[in-house]
């Protein structure tokens, strides 16, 4: 009998096979950016693969780069179905673009036997363990957001009523969340090797979480009542959670309040700090109100227990802290929300507890940022200065988009 590895040796020799130009595509994909761009995903429609390489199927599919060498890819499908044939949505891979490498051309193939199967670098799953929480993380930071549980009785003390978003701070690039929930509340806030929760949430937004902003207060959600997930690795995870109406207060002086809801898609890819989330409002919009509200997407601020730097670019739309923790255990961390270029920038806000970055939104129309946070004890962000230059990158990225083109195979 083969043994595991045997098995992988084996399906990777079989990919390493050159097949006939009839069964491959070339990918080239370019972009406008001087800098570095590491950890990008390519992201190639369905829909153009398979009308290129007609019969194509998912499981047999093989990316290869410039060298020949195999790169761990995925295919999506958002949907299942139950007969009939299986829509696909998109294949994605990744690709370190080193500083002055404005295009990479790959290859993809139509395997004969199955693509072997990569390690996964993302994971999403809901934690109904721990009343109900839904958990994701990378290989560089993990988070969770409270679920419909943590609001009822048998939560006792830590019964809480809060959408904002969770983090907690990694060492490692190896998955850590089902380690941890294992760990117990305690375990959680002490660093053994592979990090800690030292992020407090309480009731602001945490790290990306959103409300609407009636030119005064923050109108903010209960905890999120339903989750799917689309997809979990081994390059992207992607999973939606939804919230039920709550009341947004008077916008626009109406005199009535607005019931809004929310869907959110998270998308999650290795290799960077920062998360996708696409927020879709469902409401009635108030008269005089251009058919918009405005959504206040936050960043929590700990004055009480570090030195709070804030920082921020509304040109490029991003805001961003640097917060110098006083316990030496917990470190520096760095947080930040960049939105992406279509989406209409509002305007920023500080409270005692929070900052928040407003947007401009219509009903049933997604808006899309990007949240996440880097801890300076991961070894990847030394200090502010460091983080401050990650979150321009990153927002100088997302005006100068890949594009990716589909040709014949060499």
């Amino acid at each position: 009998m083969k043994t595991p590895c045997r098995l992988l040796a084996g399906a990777l020799a079989a990919a390493a096979l050159p097949l006939a130009a009839a069964n491959r595509v070339s990918v080239t994909v370019t972009h406008g950016f001087a800098g570095a761009r590491p950890a990008e995903t390519i992201v190639v429609p369905w829909k153009d693969l398979s009308a290129r390489l007609p019969g194509i199927v998912f499981d047999q599919v093989i990316v290869r780069d410039a060298a020949g060498a195999v790169v761990p890819a995925q295919v999506i499908a958002l949907q299942h179905a139950h007969k009939g044939p299986q829509p696909y949505e998109e294949l994605v891979f990744q690709h370190d673009f080193a500083a002055g490498e404005q295009k990479a051309v790959f290859t993809v193939e139509a395997s004969a036997a199955p693509a072997p199967e990569f390690p996964s670098r993302v994971h999403a799953r809901y934690v109904p363990e721990r009343y109900d929480d839904f958990a994701w993380e990378n290989d560089r930071v993990a988070h969770r957001i409270y679920g419909p549980a943590l609001e009822l009785p048998p939560a006792t003390k830590d019964q809480m009523t809060s959408s904002g978003i969770d983090l907690w701070a990694k060492r490692v690039r190896y998955p850590i969340i089902d380690r941890w929930y294992r760990k117990g509340h305690d375990g959680l806030h002490t660093d053994t090797g592979e990090g800690l929760d030292m992020y407090e949430v309480g009731t602001t937004r945490g790290l990306g979480g959103t409300g609407v902003w009636d030119g005064a207060e923050l109108h903010v959600s209960r905890n999120w009542r339903t989750w799917r997930i689309l997809a979990n690795g081994p390059v992207r995870a992607l999973f939606e959670l939804g919230y039920e109406p709550w009341d947004a207060g008077n916008v626009g002086n109406t005199g009535n309040g607005v019931m809004v809801t929310e869907t959110k898609r998270f998308t999650v890819d290795p290799g960077r700090n920062l998360d996708e989330i696409a927020s879709t409002f469902d409401f009635r919009a108030p008269k005089g109100a251009d058919g918009e509200l405005t959504i206040a997407i936050g960043l929590a601020t700990h004055g009480h227990l570090a030195q709070v730097e804030p920082m921020q670019d509304e040109q490029a739309g991003w805001i961003g802290l640097w917060e110098r923790y006083r316990d030496p255990a917990d470190g520096n961390l760095g947080t930040g929300i960049v939105l992406s270029p279509e989406a209409k920038f509002a305007g920023v806000v500080a409270t005692p507890t929070q900052r928040l970055l407003l947007v401009k939104v219509k009903a049933g129309e997604p808006v899309r940022y990007f949240a996440g946070g880097g801890w300076d004890q991961s070894g990847d962000f030394p200090d502010a200065a460091a983080w401050r230059a990650y979150l321009a990158d990153f927002a100088a990225r997302l005006r100068a988009p890949l594009t990716v083109v589909l040709g014949p195979a060499p």
